[in-house]
């Protein structure tokens, strides 16, 4: 208690008194979430405190402006508030409070604590959009990440700085993947941005992965399904800007960000309450963007020697590999993981399509072995799928394909490599010994 008394006497003197006359504006309309306010010109991302009586008080993002009004946003309810409500900016302008303190906590999209603890005084600002750095400072992907998934490490093997997604539809197992690669993730932070969640699942995880060691270098924010759009936006870009600020410090991330799809989602209801368009399936041109932008954040940088690796959980709605998030998110991510409905019902466990799945670094980080048995596998994997119909059926005469009775023999095996318990980690040498011993038929 006395420390954090000393923090914020500390952080109240290092302050600079401002006297110059605060600026207002007054709320002139209303519509859903979207305000209009006269007489306040403020730049695009400024929060604003709107005063509802003596005890009330809402906040707004700035998101625009239109016929001499500043457009804005509510971060909450518009439940109590009233025509004529004095509108007063606060903060800087696009600025996120980030820093080490928010490793061991958890937080809203605006950086207030949702674990119980004490405010977050972090000390140090970063732009909301990240820094923009040139391609070349994007260094090489060289050094191997270790997953503690077999199917991963061997089949799409992962590197340090790589962005990386998870796609499949409701219900398949991506948070279930999520959470078994933050548990055995070897990294100096973890940065967990849960965006869209039901409020349970958001509960499990901190009960999860705030207990222990690993407690100490997690942040994790949180902004459940129930928010606003612009807080859920706020959400992601928090995550990505407390890990560029870590990385800054040469640090090795790992970011993980469930879901893509629900930023897509806030960003698409903010687009279309500017009046934009919908395009592809009704998602603005801003709003798939706003995906691409959130991934490049991630990665090598050569100037401080830290890394990003992103981890992105994509939502294909309906299952659809095709949908315009999931198509947008693949064509920018270095490697993508496609989890099958039917695998998993069939009691697989990750559902791991090997055939959809791939990482685009891997032939360049791993020994030319354990590429050669990776394709060997994928070629008996893809085979037997193929004709999969056709075997049950007992329609396919033995002998007529070498590649497929090979596959059919070989598949009771491929299953079980494939297949691993929640608890279970497997390292990148067990798995690269165990994929080469069966591409050979070892016993």
């Amino acid at each position: 208690m006395h420390a954090l008394i000393d923090r914020t006497l500390a952080n109240i003197g290092s302050t600079s008194l401002d006297l110059a006359a605060r600026r207002f504006g007054r709320v002139v309309a209303c519509d859903g979430g979207l305000i209009e306010v006269s007489g306040l010109g403020v730049p695009i991302g400024t929060i604003c405190s709107i005063a509802q009586g003596q005890n009330s008080v809402h906040r707004a993002e700035t998101i625009g402006f239109r016929n001499g009004h500043t457009m804005m946003m509510m971060l909450g309810d518009t439940v109590l508030l009233r025509p004529g409500a004095v509108v007063r900016p606060e903060g800087m302008p696009g600025m996120l409070s980030v820093g080490t303190e928010f490793l061991g906590r958890a937080v809203d999209g605006s950086g207030e604590p949702i674990d119980g603890g004490a405010p977050v005084l972090a000390g140090a600002s970063w732009p909301a959009g990240g820094y923009r750095v040139g391609a070349l400072d994007r260094s090489r992907v060289t050094e191997i990440f270790d997953s503690g998934i077999r199917s991963l490490n061997a089949l799409t093997t992962f590197g340090i700085g790589q962005r990386v997604g998870i796609m499949a539809g409701s219900g398949v197992g991506k948070s279930v993947l999520m959470d078994m690669i933050v548990d055995n993730a070897k990294a100096d932070a973890v940065v967990v941005g849960l965006i869209g969640e039901r409020a349970r699942e958001v509960s499990d995880f901190v009960t999860r992965h705030m207990a222990g060691e690993r407690a100490a270098k997690t942040a994790i924010v949180a902004v459940p399904a129930d928010h606003a759009a612009n807080l859920r936006l706020r959400g992601a870009m928090l995550a990505t800007s407390i890990a560029e600020h870590l990385r800054s410090q040469g640090k090795r991330v790992l970011l993980i960000l469930d879901s893509l799809t629900r930023v897509a989602h806030a960003a698409r209801e903010i687009g279309i309450l500017l009046g934009e368009p919908g395009a592809a399936r009704g998602y603005p041109p801003s709003a798939l963007s706003t995906i691409t932008k959130l991934i490049e954040r991630a990665g090598n940088s050569e100037q401080s020697g830290g890394a990003i690796t992103g981890v992105y959980t994509v939502l294909a709605d309906g299952d659809d590999q095709n949908d315009p998030v999931v198509d947008t998110a693949r064509a920018i991510l270095d490697g993508h993981i496609v989890l099958s409905r039917d695998l998993a019902q069939r009691g697989q466990y990750p559902a791991v399509d090997v055939g959809a799945s791939l990482s685009r670094v891997m032939n360049d980080i791993v020994p030319p072995e354990h590429a050669t048995a990776a394709r060997r596998f994928r070629a008996l994997s893809a085979s037997y799928e193929a004709n999969r119909d056709l075997v049950m059926m007992g329609a396919y005469r033995q002998g007529s394909d070498p590649l497929l009775d090979e596959a059919i023999a070989m598949h009771p095996r491929m299953s079980q490599f494939l297949s691993q318990g929640y608890r279970e980690s497997i390292d990148l040498a067990a798995a690269q010994q165990q994929l080469v011993g069966l591409v050979n038929h070892d016993a």
